[in-house]
């Protein structure tokens, strides 16, 4: 049984694995509120996860550390084992699914594990290793539904209360539903007036279809930017302890992960992946009311693949109003180009990019479309633009930018 004493015991033997975070007070993200960030990216191996699997791992028996260990992830969870099994002097192998992003992968070889790459998501790797402990006798370390790897991450929760006693709400992001249970478990028995919201990806809410069904719902896909927490089905004990001790489930959208990744880079200086800046999302966004209260975001994890943080940046710029892609109507003759340029100078706007389209698609002939991206400051001043194109004479036949 999970009590507070197993994750008191867990706070002390995680002391010499784990990097402190202190909180970090933003008045950037959203001025209703007053925001804290509990930054897990800048822990050992830039994710939470190392809390779990090292006092999972600690507790291990010397024969069963003898035989090794073994996990699944796509990527934090990951590299938590293969840190703690190295600190500890234990094999570790871990099953990955094969589209998880190179940079984990190769971070927890780097980290001294073996790395068996499965066909598939993380449920195919799941089950890829429950398969190998039953043939290799391996300790399997589970990412999320394990009482000592709840409690390990319960310590984030009594970490929030002993420097922010006057907290009043928690955003945590909710995958398999390890961190949450933890935090929540350990909060609820702390100081139960603290609201305890879970945050899910849109594309991968498992534990909010399954608390609203009240039983364990399967997806029949995810597809969501925060791999970390694109799992299809929640497990036993992180559904019961999520259904007594989380107050409410919310969801995101891709934009308004991407546009909370932006946010913290920007203003604050962090890296986080989608799954960690789910947190930061729910609040930007007022996915639940926080007008006059204390809250605190954790930023679960910051292992984002480089390869996909231009385009993350890019869709985080158009949700929030930095840029802005028009379609427009254009009389084909001399000036006309200009005329258009002079409004979107008037207004202050940027010209990124033209682009004319001469398909014969517009019903005048006599007219073109002109595809035109602006960096812009906000969605009100897009509102400006808009206004003072038509006001010109000008068609817009389209326009991308925040909904």
């Amino acid at each position: 049984m999970l009590t507070l004493d197993i994750i008191y015991k867990a706070g002390t033997v995680l002391k010499d694995v784990i990097h402190p975070t202190a909180l970090i007070h933003t008045e950037k993200l959203n001025p209703e509120a007053t925001i804290f960030l509990k930054p897990e990216n800048l822990q050992v191996t830039g994710s939470f996860k190392v809390r779990g699997s090292g006092f999972k791992i600690s507790q291990l028996t010397d024969e069963e550390k003898s035989h090794g260990v073994l996990a699944s992830s796509a990527g934090n969870h990951a590299q938590g084992v293969a840190l703690a099994a190295r600190r500890f002097g234990i094999k570790a192998t871990i099953c990955m699914p094969a589209g998880a992003p190179i940079s984990k992968v190769e971070a927890t070889r780097e980290l001294g594990a073996e790395v068996k790459l499965v066909p598939g998501v993380y449920d195919d790797a799941y089950k890829y290793a429950l398969q190998m402990q039953e043939e290799t006798g391996m300790t399997f370390i589970h990412p999320f539904d394990d009482e000592q790897v709840i409690a390990g991450q319960g310590t984030i929760g009594m970490e929030i209360l002993a420097e922010r006693p006057d907290i009043d709400v928690i955003f945590i992001p909710i995958g398999g539903g390890g961190l949450a249970s933890g935090v929540a478990y350990a909060v609820k028995m702390l100081k139960p007036s603290v609201k305890i919201i879970g945050v899910q990806a849109a594309g991968a809410a498992s534990m909010q279809a399954s608390i609203e069904s009240d039983k364990i719902e399967t997806l029949p896909e995810v597809l969501t930017i925060a791999d970390g927490i694109a799992v299809k089905e929640p497990g036993t004990h992180t559904f019961e302890l999520c259904k007594n001790y989380v107050d409410e489930v919310v969801t995101v959208t891709e934009d308004e992960i991407c546009a909370a990744i932006l946010a913290l880079i920007e203003h604050h200086k962090l890296t986080s992946e989608g799954a960690g800046a789910v947190s930061v999302a729910a609040a930007m966004f007022n996915k639940y009311p926080i007008a006059g209260k204390k809250v605190c975001c954790i930023v679960s994890g910051g292992n984002i693949d480089v390869t996909i943080l231009s385009r993350v940046i890019n869709r985080g710029l158009m949700k929030s109003g930095r840029t802005c892609e028009m379609l427009i109507e254009l009389p084909d003759r001399p000036g006309s180009l200009l005329g258009l340029s002079s409004v979107i100078v008037k207004y202050g706007a940027n010209i990124i990019s033209l682009h004319h389209e001469r398909n014969g698609e517009s019903p005048d002939v006599n007219s073109c479309n002109l595809r035109m991206v602006l960096e812009t400051r906000n969605s009100e001043h897009i509102q400006e633009i808009q206004k003072g194109i038509n006001a010109a004479g000008y068609i817009i036949l389209d326009t991308r930018a925040a909904n």
